[in-house]
């Protein structure tokens, strides 16, 4: 008999940061025994005078994710605040948000840092959209449009993002059936924001670099639970 995973409680939990305290969460995760990990590099956006007041002082930044239960999620979140002064002048972000799905394999690893007794095959998420106070908006465009995205975003209350640079994947015949101009670099700008911000933030971002624009841009947002290092 298959069983059902379906909105388990698991969360992906992100730390972006400077690399040093990047390492050192990868140090305190692996002592946790946390099954997976994945570090990416990456560049902020935020100005220079922004990066002065947040005590940030530079702009290269590491970024953590890992998979775990909503309770190893919360308990490692503590840590990483405890351990890396989450919160403090150049310092970062930590946090996490629902995942509603996964491959069997990788759903096997992460029960696997439940104690036995708290398995529960149909374990629901309790998450309530209504007490969301935090979102995740990820714009994706192609690549020299991550400031555009910003500028869009800042007016509209974003103080600052993270930049990731990729490559589109994909069928090329399907691209241009939707009349897409294929650009293989793309860049990934990830912005922090409070649910009042979310909507006004992804319109903006939508109508100066969405589809319709050069930067081609595609705007999601993610819920957040829970986040440490935001004053």
């Amino acid at each position: 008999m298959e069983t059902n995973y379906r909105n388990p409680a698991f969360r992906i939990l992100f730390l972006i940061a400077t690399p040093k305290l990047v390492k050192k969460g990868m140090t305190l995760l692996k002592e946790e025994d946390v099954p997976v990990q994945y570090h990416f590099c990456a560049q902020g956006t935020a100005s220079s005078e922004i990066m002065d007041m947040l005590g940030l002082g530079s702009v290269e930044k590491n970024i953590l994710m890992s998979m775990m239960p909503k309770d190893a999620a919360d308990k490692i979140l503590k840590k990483l605040r405890k351990g890396l002064y989450l919160g403090m002048p150049n310092t970062g972000v930590a946090f996490t948000v629902a995942m509603s799905g996964s491959s069997g394999r990788l759903v096997q690893l992460i029960r696997s840092m439940q104690p036995e007794s708290e398995n529960s095959p149909m374990e629901r998420d309790g998450l309530n959209m209504a007490e969301i106070e935090y979102s995740m908006i990820m714009a994706i465009v192609n690549q020299g449009f991550s400031e555009n995205v910003m500028d869009a975003a800042k007016p509209m209350g974003a103080t600052g993002g993270t930049v990731l640079h990729t490559r589109r994947v994909g069928s090329e015949a399907v691209m241009k059936f939707w009349n897409i101009s294929v650009h293989g670099e793309r860049e990934i700008v990830m912005i922090l924001v409070s649910k009042e911000d979310k909507l006004p933030v992804m319109k903006a971002i939508g109508e100066k670099c969405g589809m319709n624009s050069e930067a081609q841009g595609v705007v999601l947002s993610l819920p957040v639970d829970n986040v440490v290092g935001l004053n």
